[in-house]
């Protein structure tokens, strides 16, 4: 093969791993991958197309994976939310792997959706950021205390803004892949989480390696407050209800 054809093959190969990284996967259960809602590339230089396309393609398919074979079996409900929600009315067997993988694929679920390229995360709503002053001190307190509750959180885990049963804004953190979605006993901050960042190593170690807090700076310029702001009236509303 001549070096100009080996090249070219190269590429193509490089352009296929990225789309298969994206596509959503075939699920042997009621839960299913969803692809990324933009290219691998496309949070760069924050987040690397690398680290997107092992961390989706990988983590993020291995818990949905590994959530199927936990409820095989079982009716449960096809949204995940619904399914972590109510970890005590599974069956003791299965609770453990639900709360883990569930809470993986739920968490992802999320993340990948309020996280946008550079620039075009627009900015909170005027319902939002009314609600930010009011619970949280304001946009500079809030970025505050979420990237403290994510450099703090020891080991792996995830930082959060909740809305709160009582309708107000809250930031947690939690470890491993728990959910402010499970409730109590299971979170110390329940509630419905609006934004939540991921503090795994496996989402920042191969382009910051241990530093997590520049790691959290990068992210929160890429949020999409677009997408925060249209899950804070989501949560408003079915609280109305």
């Amino acid at each position: 093969m001549s070096i100009r054809r080996l090249v070219a093959a190269t590429g193509l190969l490089a352009l296929g791993a990225a789309a298969l990284a994206t596509a959503p996967q075939a699920a042997d259960g009621p839960y299913v991958l969803p692809p990324l809602p933009y290219a691998a590339n496309a949070l760069e230089p924050a987040i690397d197309a690398r680290t997107m396309e092992i961390h989706h393609g990988k983590h993020h398919a291995a818990y949905v994976a590994n959530l199927n074979k936990a409820v095989a079996g079982l009716e449960v409900p096809v949204d995940v939310e619904v399914l972590i929600a109510d970890l005590g009315g599974l069956p003791e067997s299965v609770r453990t792997q639900v709360r883990n993988n569930g809470g993986g694929h739920a968490n992802h679920v999320l993340f990948w959706t309020i996280l946008a390229p550079e620039g075009r995360g627009g900015s909170p709503s005027a319902e939002l950021a009314a609600a930010i002053d009011a619970d949280l001190g304001g946009m500079a307190a809030m970025k505050e205390a979420v990237l403290k509750a994510g450099a703090t959180r020891f080991g792996s885990g995830w930082a959060w803004v909740v809305v709160t049963p009582e309708g107000r804004l809250r930031v947690s953190s939690t470890p491993n892949q728990d959910s402010p979605l499970m409730g109590a006993p299971w979170v110390e901050v329940p509630g419905t989480p609006i934004l939540g960042i991921d503090v795994w190593e496996h989402a920042y170690y191969l382009a910051y390696q241990n530093r997590r807090g520049e790691y959290l700076e990068k992210i929160w310029g890429i949020l999409d407050w677009n997408e925060v702001s249209r899950r804070f009236a989501q949560a408003r509303a079915a609280q109305a209800k």
